[in-house]
């Protein structure tokens, strides 16, 4: 690579091509350098995918702690890239590509499955780069948003917004909220909606989530449309008293049909709105 970039000099390429060439065996290690442009970082993404595509194709994928090819590196490389390169990449679809070449030219079989056990292979490498940066497992996957996330650029906000709700006051009481509430629709059969008929609620206490809810959103929402992650979770907080009431004096499962789905309905929009940033059930202690 070293020696690539003065060959490539020498024969009057261009400076962004030549330092591709040294930069595409980057990083080589831990802590070591990214390539620096775009070149760089075009041409080490696709030698890795491929390496890591290649090898999983062939079955040579590492088990515990042998690892001869340094395939974690590899994914490690990539998740940095991803990350501290701000990358605005749909890591499937990436994936999905690096493939492409070995399908058709029928290098492989099984690429579907294939696809998903590289995804997961590189999605495991996260937890080893947050635990670099201070973060727990349980932030990790928290921000991982129940594999939920298709870009990994912004993985390091998720992070900081899961660390700084869990020194709020109110973060454990909406934690365990926001469980039972997910527990409450994972036994409904069939679609829950989110929109709420306000001529439908009764209970003072549901009126009063609505109209917290409501304005809460319109925070949470702005902000995380803004890319501050950490307000829009925060503003979550002053929901844990209407939540509270709720759950102490309004029945879910009540015979009346309507009733019964428009609080559901109200329930499908709480959890939404308070899993956008991250999974709240990973944060459970």
């Amino acid at each position: 690579g070293v020696m690539g970039r003065y060959y490539a000099l020498h024969e009057g390429l261009d400076d962004d091509v030549a330092y591709a060439i040294e930069d595409h065996y980057k990083p080589r290690f831990s802590g070591d350098d990214l390539p620096r442009n775009d070149v760089g970082i075009c041409v080490a993404l696709a030698d890795k995918l491929e390496t890591l595509v290649g090898m999983f194709g062939i079955s040579e994928k590492p088990t515990g702690d042998k690892d001869p090819f340094a395939l974690k590196r590899h994914g490690l490389g990539v998740v940095r890239m991803l990350i501290e390169k701000n990358l605005s990449l749909k890591v499937r679809l990436l994936i999905k590509s690096a493939f492409a070449p070995f399908v058709e030219n029928n290098l492989l079989k099984g690429g579907d499955q294939l696809e998903k056990e590289l995804y997961i292979f590189v999605q495991e490498r996260i937890f080893k780069y947050s635990e670099g940066k201070g973060y727990t497992v349980n932030e990790t996957c928290a921000a991982l948003n129940g594999d939920g996330i298709e870009e990994w650029s912004d993985i390091p906000k998720r992070l900081e917004a899961a660390r700084a709700f869990e020194t709020l006051e109110e973060s454990q009481a909406l934690v365990a909220a926001n469980k039972r509430v997910g527990n409450i629709l994972k036994k409904v059969e069939g679609e829950v909606k989110t929109e709420v008929n306000a001529n439908l609620l009764q209970e003072p206490a549901e009126i009063a989530l609505n109209d917290a809810l409501s304005k809460v959103k319109s925070i949470a929402d702005s902000t995380f449309e803004r890319g501050d992650y950490t307000a829009s979770l925060q503003s979550l907080a002053s929901l844990k008293t209407p939540v509270d009431a709720f759950f102490d004096s309004v029945m879910v499962n009540v015979e009346d049909i309507d009733l019964k789905n428009n609080r559901l309905a109200l329930l499908n929009q709480l959890h939404q709105a308070m899993n956008r940033v991250v999974d709240l059930s990973k944060l459970a202690s």
